[in-house]
């Protein structure tokens, strides 16, 4: 929701649903459902200060921050195409996030590969 719309936010996201269904030919909640569960980062990195030197330290992800940021990968995914109208532009990566592809899963996997290589300063944390 941008600016306190509501109507125009719920209308994307019946619109966003609509399309899935049309897309997939599934039910479009467990479309959702499963792309949220794909986007989902387990890992992320937060900087912090040691001895005068910053560090990116891996760091487990909270219940609902997980959540906030598949939302705002998916979201984010969206917007940044152009062309089509937003509600086509999230079922489209909806769709593509389902099936382990598309911008969001991209932001996951550098998410966690970045935690990856900085795991030798899991120590620090």
């Amino acid at each position: 929701m941008e600016r306190g719309k509501k109507t125009v936010a719920q209308g994307i996201v019946y619109d966003m649903f609509e399309a899935i269904s049309r897309q997939t030919k599934k039910d479009p909640l467990d479309v959702f459902d499963l792309a949220i569960r794909n986007v989902t980062p387990l890992l992320e990195v937060k900087s912090r200060r040691i001895g005068g030197a910053n560090y990116q330290i891996p760091m487990e992800v909270r219940g609902d921050r997980k959540m906030y940021l598949a939302m705002n990968w998916i979201i984010g995914a969206a917007k940044a195409k152009k062309g089509k109208p937003m509600s086509e532009r999230l079922a489209e990566e909806i769709t593509a996030a389902a099936e382990n592809q598309g911008d969001a899963i991209k932001k996951k996997e550098d998410v966690h590969r970045m935690a990856e290589a900085n795991r030798a300063f899991a120590h620090f944390a």
